[in-house]
């Protein structure tokens, strides 16, 4: 890419929009939904579509062995979700001539074709109801052909729910319901001539595990297999866990990552490893202004003195610099990890204020006795420029150790001050990103990086933003 590529500049604002309306789902929702429909008004039909209020809704299927409770189950999922509940039997209730077909086979005991089937599936998922509300299948479908075929038609759930108990304890349930005049009778049962015996109930326990495992590799990617030899309440509350939790998205990921630390807690070496592993900017302030420094421009002269004195850069200048740096074509392509910048909860403002508003913020924490061994031991060789510490990697000679100078800015007096200034500005800038994760450092640096990565790797939704609180004040209270 060449340098005029490199100075394209993309408003921020851009990729915020994006993620917090989910742009990118949005419009991998509708491509999907005029691939499997098809309509022959297309723009009539993406109206229609979007004037729903919701693009997105319930697609989910209860699966299990007879007894498992699918129905208790999928009754309270749309009790919860408003979803449509479609089971075998009021498939068949509509008055069509697929459905009238049907019940005729039904009725002389011969079994309906799978394309017939799914056909009548579809005709019911075809409904009003269905389409704005979502639909809760229990049941169905029942063999791994009627799910390819399902997905043929383009029928996906979103979320699918296998219960699952021993089959000693799914026999006695049958038993039990058929025993019991006070109870509701299944729909299933009702249809049937005369009571089952254990071994009927036996036969069907096999024919439903000769096609669970089948199943169970068709919608690998959004099952959740439930233990249902367990209380009602723990297992609707599992269930409801798994189908509120989101598909992961195919939304580029572009992370925006803030590390805040005192020196000698590593944000260097971290955000190194970060941008390292996830290709990734990495923009520390002090180097930036330094190479701002270095060119031959306007901004360079300005603070060119600032940098020679060891005064600070003035924070309007410095905001300057980092905008220019953080709207570049890689920044916005590839995301950023960015630490040394801001230093107070002033800084934080201005940056929010420009908007460029991380989507991780991490603060490292040390003690100041370990941030002291670590900036007052270390020193570097003039000849080589090879780094050294006194405990952690000493000279490995005499010679070696005679020469290394120490760098005047990591003296005891100044370290104290910066220390001094960080702790005073922690309050404020962890009030103003209440989602940020707070690590301790005093460790194996890989253990820290595992710890961040851990929450790098999770998706990046409208909740998981660090929820940033502009009005903050100087002392950190709200």
């Amino acid at each position: 890419m060449d340098g005029a590529a490199e100075r394209v500049r993309i408003p921020p604002e851009m990729a915020l929009y994006a993620e917090k309306h989910e742009i990118f789902d949005l419009l991998q929702c509708m491509v999907r939904s005029l691939m499997v429909d098809k309509p022959e008004e297309p723009i009539e039909y993406l109206i229609e579509l979007l004037s729903r209020g919701r693009t997105e809704v319930p697609r989910i299927m209860v699966l299990g062995p007879p007894a498992s409770g699918k129905r208790t189950i999928a009754v309270q999922l749309c009790e919860h979700t408003k979803a449509v509940h479609i089971t075998a039997s009021n498939v068949l209730k509509e008055d069509t001539r697929l459905t009238r077909e049907a019940r005729h086979l039904r009725d002389i005991q011969k079994e309906i074709p799978c394309e017939l089937w799914i056909k009548l599936i579809q005709q019911c998922l075809s409904k009003v109801d269905c389409i704005r509300q979502g639909w809760v299948l229990e049941g169905i479908p029942h063999t791994r052909q009627e799910a390819l075929l399902l997905q043929e038609v383009g029928i996906f759930p979103e979320h699918v729910v296998m219960l699952e108990a021993p089959d000693e304890i799914l026999i006695k349930r049958s038993l039990a319901k058929r025993m019991d005049p006070a109870s509701e009778v299944d729909m299933k049962l009702e249809q049937q001539q005369g009571f089952l015996s254990e071994d009927d109930i036996a036969s069907q326990l096999i024919k439903y595990h000769q096609e669970a495992h089948a199943l169970q590799r068709t919608y690998k990617n959004c099952l959740k297999v439930v233990k249902s030899d367990q209380s009602q309440d723990e297992v609707f509350a599992q269930v409801l866990s798994h189908v509120q939790c989101k598909p992961r998205s195919m939304a580029p990921h572009t992370p925006r990552v803030l590390l805040f630390g005192p020196p000698g807690s590593g944000k260097s070496l971290q955000a190194a490893l970060i941008a390292q592993k996830y290709n990734l900017v990495n923009i520390c302030c002090g180097e930036l202004l330094r190479a701002v420094s270095a060119d031959e421009t306007s901004m360079g002269e300005l603070i060119k003195p600032y940098l020679a004195s060891g005064e600070p850069v003035p924070d309007s200048m410095v905001l300057q610099i980092m905008t220019e740096r953080l709207s570049r074509l890689d920044c916005t392509a590839r995301g950023w990890v960015l630490h040394g910048f801001p230093r107070d909860i002033k800084q934080a403002k201005m940056l929010y204020e420009a908007n460029f508003i991380p989507s991780r913020v991490f603060f490292l924490e040390v003690t100041d006795e370990v941030a002291s061994e670590v900036v007052t031991l270390r020193a570097v060789d003039p000849i080589t420029g090879e780094r050294y510490h006194s405990l952690y990697k000493p000279a490995p000679s005499p010679e070696i150790e005679a020469r290394l100078q120490h760098n005047p800015r990591d003296s005891e007096d100044r370290l104290r001050s910066q220390l001094k200034q960080y702790s005073a500005s922690v309050p404020a800038l962890k009030a103003m990103y209440p989602g940020a994760l707070s690590i301790n450092v005093d460790q194996d640096p890989h253990a820290v990086f595992e710890t961040l990565e851990s929450w790098l790797v999770q998706r990046v939704t409208t909740a998981g933003l660090p929820g940033v609180v502009m009005d903050v004040k100087e002392g950190g209270s709200l």
